[in-house]
């Protein structure tokens, strides 16, 4: 089958000819149609995580996709054959992911596909959207409540914005003059151009009681700690990149905390019913092969890609 992958950490992605996988008990094998590109792919293929993350190579990169059952293992009790699944397939400790033909993943890391869109679509949804769910869940957003967030164009901002302005909290989000419009139409109250000076200013001039809760998915140490002056006390910060210092937060009297996702099929499937009901919609920014796979994970280095990157397989 064809697959992209790499042969150490810290080689360069190539498009392999590698055996196809089998289920094994409680795994579902998906012929998959798509794979949705996230930082994550390549941080995991450069070694990012060191000895946390022992890999087989050739490592096959990805972890979302989508697609049809092609086979199920002993015990798989959710699917069967032809069903339209998506979900998570990246499994660093046997080698396998989701750019490729084929891919293996536990019963437990798929859902069904939503109904009303493409594959590309939902292979476009389960990291990022079920991180945003997390987010906004964990920092209790809730009706009335004011945030922050720091990266909303962003695969995860992107869906954070539509679930917090869902439930009824006016939602600040960062965005240059060309994205307004688009972040206005998922539901942001108003928009703070990260580009045309320090966030943490232009917020509090606009606002100075402040923010309920600021979401924090780009700055680093130092930048999180200046956007933490926003937050109301007890309010709530947190960061996505490990970027929130504990003790500090608690001595300003915040509700703070580097956040680590916790992905589930349930949360899977609310997804996939928020999309078919109209209350989420899922930016696919372009849709290339996986042949050109490689070209895309560069792009996604800069951190400057509109909506998400799926691969067509």
């Amino acid at each position: 089958m064809r697959a992209v992958a790499v042969s150490a950490f810290g080689e360069q992605p190539q498009l392999m000819d590698l055996p196809q996988p089998e289920p094994g008990p409680g795994e579902v094998l998906v012929r998959l149609s798509a794979a949705g590109v996230n930082p994550i792919d390549w941080k995991i293929a450069d070694g990012s995580f060191g000895d946390a993350m022992p890999a087989v190579f050739p490592l096959v990169m990805g972890s979302d996709g989508a697609g049809e059952v092609a086979a199920v293992g002993t015990g798989v009790r959710r699917f069967t054959v032809g069903d339209p699944v998506f979900g998570q397939f990246q499994r660093v400790e046997r080698g396998g992911g989701s750019y490729a033909d084929f891919a293996v993943a536990a019963e437990a890391s798929l859902a069904p596909a939503a109904r009303s869109v493409t594959y590309a679509t939902s292979a476009a949804l389960p990291t990022a959207g079920m991180t945003a769910y997390n987010l906004v869940e964990e920092t209790r957003v809730s009706e009335g409540r004011r945030v922050l967030i720091v990266g909303a164009t962003g695969g995860v901002g992107t869906f954070a914005t539509q679930l917090a302005a869902g439930r009824g909290a006016e939602v600040i989000a960062t965005a240059r003059p060309a994205m307004v419009e688009l972040m206005r139409n998922l539901g942001a109250a108003e928009t703070v151009d990260h580009t045309a000076g320090p966030v943490a200013e232009r917020v509090l001039a606009d606002h100075p009681d402040g923010v309920d809760v600021l979401i924090d998915l780009i700055s680093g140490p130092a930048e999180f700690s200046e956007m933490t002056r926003l937050v109301r006390d007890g309010g709530t910060a947190v960061s996505t990149i490990g970027s929130a210092d504990a003790d500090d937060l608690t001595e300003h009297n915040l509700r703070g905390f580097n956040f680590v996702n916790r992905p589930s099929p349930q949360l899977l499937e609310i997804l996939a019913g928020h999309v078919d009901a109209g209350r989420l919609t899922v930016l696919v920014g372009s849709e290339v092969s996986l042949e050109e796979a490689p070209e895309a994970l560069t792009a996604s280095r800069t951190g400057r890609a509109r909506g998400k990157t799926v691969l067509a397989i």
